[in-house]
């Protein structure tokens, strides 16, 4: 029988990471790990407080998946009926069947996205990196410290507030640099961001090639209204998690931040990718701050994508497992 643990794991990280709803210097993710017949997998959980995850709360649900009989679960047609029997959090279902699978893919000899049935990852990935938000004063220090100028396109979390400033010091310090604005749902009805992308626009030297999330995902309606008037391609985050209405979403957003952790698993990740594509959507991939263990599992479905967000492991500071290597802003799978 395979055996399945738990561990928490203290990530202290290279400088605060604060976005429009929370800020924090240092992150809780845990590690699944599964072992047995000469294998083992392991898959990381990334607790998003955005839908009341906590390390905590998840440590509890795997100590009641192991009361319910974890420990006998060898393969994908046993965990499922455990997971709908005993529901949990989207990032520790990703992390339990990203073990699950990593471990299968071991005995038949196969990698990941072989066994998966996914095209195979290119061998250089290129991400996108993101800035904070923060004063605009700190953003060519930041800029220069973490040579952020490599990374082809750049993440730029903004709020209501300060958004635009911090746009303009962006802009001065890289012009034209192609950045992904990420609003985290800041923002609280279309037409404000409808203004804020005209004031925007004004900036010289500001290249935005995307806006994520402006608005909160329950706000569908103003999304209807936004998407056709905006300048800029709309992507959905929070909006889609494991589920997703894709006619509807079509008709709010032009593409798909698909993450990992939201998703639950990389069966689900895999068909949202999919169908993000077959609604004309641009299918991208995104991540929470997360370790390379996470990282390399997204890189295996990351040919899927046409945009790629995966730069979790550079805000962490001493990454502890060194499975991904990062290189002119590309990150490559090692070993």
């Amino acid at each position: 029988m395979p055996t399945w643990t738990l561990t928490a794991h203290e990530l202290p990280l290279r400088f605060v990471w604060k976005i429009s709803r929370n800020a924090s210097a240092a992150k809780t993710n845990l590690l699944v790990r599964m072992a047995g017949q000469g294998h083992h997998g392991t898959g990381e959980a990334a607790p998003n407080v955005r839908y009341g995850e906590t390390p905590e709360l998840l440590a509890r649900q795997f100590e009641d998946l192991q009361a319910a009989g974890l420990n006998g679960v060898a393969s994908l047609e046993e965990l499922d009926p455990l997971l709908a029997a005993q529901p949990v959090a989207h990032a520790l279902s990703f992390a339990l069947e990203a073990a699950l699978v990593q471990w299968l893919a071991a005995q038949a000899g196969q990698p990941v996205w072989q066994w998966l049935g996914v095209p195979p990852p290119a061998t250089a990935v290129p991400t996108a990196f993101t800035l904070p938000i923060m004063e605009p004063g700190a953003v060519a220090a930041f800029v220069q410290e973490q040579q952020a100028a490599r990374f082809e396109l750049l993440k730029i979390k903004v709020n209501q507030d300060g958004g635009l400033e911090l746009l303009r010091e962006v802009a001065r310090v890289l012009p034209g640099h192609p950045l992904l604005v990420d609003g985290n749902e800041a923002w609280t009805n279309a037409d404000a961001v409808l203004a804020f992308l005209e004031q925007a626009a004004a900036l010289p030297g500001l290249n935005m090639r995307y806006l994520e999330q402006p608005l909160p995902a329950a706000l569908a309606d103003d999304y209807r209204y936004l998407r056709p008037r905006s300048v800029v391609p709309l992507l959905a985050d929070e909006s889609v998690t494991d589920t997703a209405d894709f006619a509807d979403i079509a008709r709010q957003f032009h593409g798909v931040n698909m993450k990992l952790m939201k998703a639950g698993g990389f069966r689900r990740g895999i068909e949202l990718l999919r169908r993000t594509r077959a609604h004309g959507l641009v299918p991208m991939m995104g991540c929470m701050v997360e370790t390379s263990v996470a990282i390399a599992a997204a890189l295996q479905i990351s040919a899927l994508a046409d945009v790629h967000d995966l730069d979790g492991i550079l805000i962490i500071k001493d990454e502890p497992f060194g499975l991904v290597s990062e290189s002119g802003g590309r990150l490559s799978l090692r070993g």
